[in-house]
C-alpha cells in the first residue's frame, strides 16, 4: 500500500508525466514519424502512440518509488 501512496503523490505523477513527454515524444517520432507526416494514421497508430507515452510514465514512476522506498530503508 506504501507503494501505491508514493506512486500516486504529487510529486512522483509530475516527475512522471514530464518524463513520459519528453522522452515518449521522441520516441513517437522515431517509430511513427513517416506514418504522421503521410497522414496515414490509423486507430492501432493512436494506440500504438499512446502506449509510447504509458512505458516512459511507468518506468519513471518505478524509479521514483524505488528510489524512494530505498532511501528511506537507509536512514
Amino acid at each position: 500500500m506504501q507503494w501505491l501512496s508514493l506512486a500516486s503523490s504529487r510529486s512522483v505523477i509530475l516527475r512522471s508525466s514530464k518524463v513520459a513527454m519528453i522522452v515518449g515524444t521522441i520516441l513517437v517520432f522515431i517509430n511513427q514519424a513517416d506514418v504522421i507526416f503521410s497522414g496515414e494514421l490509423t486507430v492501432s497508430h493512436y494506440i500504438k502512440i499512446l502506449l509510447t507515452y504509458c512505458v516512459p510514465y511507468c518506468v519513471s514512476t518505478y524509479a521514483s518509488v524505488d528510489s524512494m522506498l530505498n532511501s528511506d530503508a537507509t536512514e
